[in-house]
Formats: C-alpha cells, structure tokens, sequence
C-alpha cells in the first residue's frame, strides 16, 4: 500500500499542522514497516525536516518534490492529481485541510478546527475566504475526515450536516522531546532568553484568538496583588492582526515584565516548560489544545480556558477558567501561585495525564482509518 501525505505544511517552520504531519508521518513508519509513505509537496522541504528524515531514516518513508509545470502549478487541481495518479498512491491524506478533488473514494483529510468560521475576523482576510469557500467542499469529497476532538466533530456535523459516522476522532499527542527538566537543565536557555527564575508562560502563535491580551491584562493585576517578581513570557512566532500588542503591554505598565522570545526549538521550549512556574492558556477557540498538552509532559502546572476542546483534552488535570474573565484568570494565577502544595498536585495529575496520549496511538488510528476506506484489514 502506497499512502500519499500532504507534505505542504513541512515547507516552512513547524507550528500546530507541521508538527501534526511530522509525527503522524514518522509515527506511521515506524508501526506500519510494509506500508510505503510519502510526504508530497510542489515547494521544497523546510532544512530542519530534510535534516530529521536524513539522521533517523526509515525505508518507507520518503519526501516527494514533483517537477512542476505553468499548468501543473495549480497544485491541488492539477499538479497534485497528475503526479497521484502517476505514482499509483493508493490514498492521500490531506493534514491541512486541502485534498485534490478528483479522488473521492480515496482523500482522508484532518479537519483540526473550524476557527475560520466561529472566529472569521480572527484570521487574515484572504486566508479566510478561501478557507471557508474550499473547506465545505473538501469536506464532501473526502471519504473520511479525521478530528482531534469530538469537539470538532459535533461542530463539523452541526455546520456541515455530515453524517458522524464518516468522522473519526483520533486524539493527538505531545512529542517525545517533551518531558521534565530539571532546573538546574534549564539554566542555560533562560540564561540565553533573559528569562528570570520566576515566570508564567505562554506558548503559541501570537493571533488574536489566543486571547493574549487577557493574559496581559491578568498579568498586570497578578502584579500588582503578589510579592513574587515574576516574568510574563510568551514563545511563538508572530501571527495577524497583533499591531497594537506592543502598545497594549505598555499602557499596562509591565514591559519591562513581559519577554517576548519569538519561535523555539523544542528543547528551548522544554526547558521552559520544565521551569515556569504556571503555564496559562486562555484562548478563545481550539480544536484539541497541543500546548498545554506538551507543557503538562513536561511537568508544568496548567490553567486553561474553559472551552469545549481543552476540556475534552485536558480533563481534570488542569484549572479552568473563563478567557474572557480578567479577573477571575488572575485570581486563578495568584492562588496558584500561593499555593506550592496545589501546584505539585497539579502538576503531577497533568504528567500523567499527558503519558496518556502518544503519536504511536494516533498513528495506529490513523492506520485503521486508512484500512477502512481501502476495505483492508
């Protein structure tokens, strides 16, 4: 068997769909050594996969550049077909929410969210209407969608009207680089950021939807009611729609406490995680919740938004609060704070929480759904 894998998201630095790719791809080598894989994309590889894919190879698992022509180019209606049909893959899993049309009896496609829709004036313009006049289509003409969440997939039902048994929910996971640190590990990658001893951690794109300027707004009274000198550290690159962040920060009066460290590698990220003192994540929407995810594996004590996503997968291994709430997110960050009995308790409910998910799970799922559609067992 053949399995073509959109391999788009891993032409530029891995955020949410990259990572996702990434492992399932590497995940699904791994357990399935007589299948064949294939990352497939117009664009050329970002160096950081071509560099992974090289140290740790796995025969089955190969990335695809197809030569393209001024016609091919249109990637998803031409391009894409052509080379599927010419290569003989048997299905094609589309991670990011595209799959070429003329397939139908053969597309899986994830469907991680519905953001572009429940929060449209959250994405760039552009972006948006494109992602909202292709994805009902995709939808359609998938022969399975895959969800992280049943979140997702009872908004995907709701909105669309599909039928839920073309819906599968396969829960992801935190990356193998993610686990405890201890601080004495972390001291060098704090040193190198400006990162003091004491600080709460953020980690995502920085858009509107996750909500940042409650946190900032949080921050700013946390402040003002605690005697620990701490930092507001936020890690991830730079998303839309964030011109007035800056000025946000400073009309708040905590610039000189706030440290911005843009993208990080995962074992910047993991020292972080290992040394914060609360991780807190108040966004407005999300299809499953990953950061929060990686920083309970990494033993950090959590405080999320009470949304449907982070409920579903964070369990009862978090502290949940209401993200439109300023008050009430930093009244929950202070009785953190001052409580160390309850944030170890926290914190070793979330580590084994988060042992409760791996990619070689999700791959295995993922597998079964391939099967499904292909009528193999």
């Amino acid at each position: 068997m053949l399995i073509g894998i959109d391999g788009l998201p891993l032409t530029s630095r891995r955020t949410g769909v990259g990572h996702y790719t990434f492992e399932l791809a590497h995940a699904l080598a791994l357990i399935a050594p007589d299948e064949q894989f294939s990352l497939i994309s117009q664009s050329p590889f970002h160096a950081t996969v071509l560099a992974e894919i090289k140290t740790a190879p796995l025969l089955n698992l190969g990335l695809k550049n197809p030569a393209t022509t001024l016609i091919s180019r249109r990637w998803w209606a031409i391009g894409l077909p052509l080379y599927l049909k010419r290569a003989g893959i048997d299905l094609f899993h589309g991670t990011n929410y595209d799959v070429p049309l003329w397939n139908k009896r053969r597309n899986i496609i994830t469907v991680h969210d519905l953001s572009i829709f429940s929060h449209a004036e959250k994405h760039k313009d552009d972006i948006g209407r494109r992602a909202r006049r292709r994805l009902p289509i995709m939808i359609r003409s998938a022969a399975r969608i895959i969800t992280p969440t049943e979140s997702v997939k009872r908004e995907i039902v709701e909105r669309f009207g599909t039928e839920p048994d073309k819906i599968t929910v396969i829960p992801e996971a935190a990356r193998q680089a993610f686990r405890p640190a201890h601080l004495h590990e972390t001291a060098e990658t704090r040193r190198r950021l400006d990162i003091k001893n004491d600080f709460i951690l953020f980690v995502g794109t920085i858009e509107p939807r996750k909500n940042l300027s409650t946190l900032v707004r949080a921050f700013a009274q946390v402040t003002r009611r605690t005697s620990h000198q701490l930092q507001l550290v936020i890690a991830g690159g730079r998303g839309w729609l964030m011109d007035d962040f800056h000025l946000l920060i400073n009309e708040a009066g905590i610039r000189d406490s706030v440290r911005m460290t843009g993208y990080l590698d995962d074992e910047d990220l993991r020292a972080l995680y290992s040394s914060c003192k609360v991780f807190v994540y108040p966004s407005l929407y999300e299809g499953f919740g990953l950061p929060p995810l990686e920083a309970m594996a990494c033993g950090a004590p959590v405080i999320a938004s009470r949304i449907s996503a982070l409920s579903e997968t964070l369990e009862d291994s978090a502290l949940f609060v209401d993200p439109t709430d300023v008050e009430a997110v930093a009244k929950t960050i202070v009785d953190l704070l001052e409580n160390e009995e309850q944030r170890i308790r926290l914190a070793s409910r979330g580590l084994k929480h988060a042992a409760r998910f791996s990619w070689e799970k999700t791959a295995r799922l993922t597998l079964e759904a391939y099967y499904q559609v292909l009528g193999k067992t």
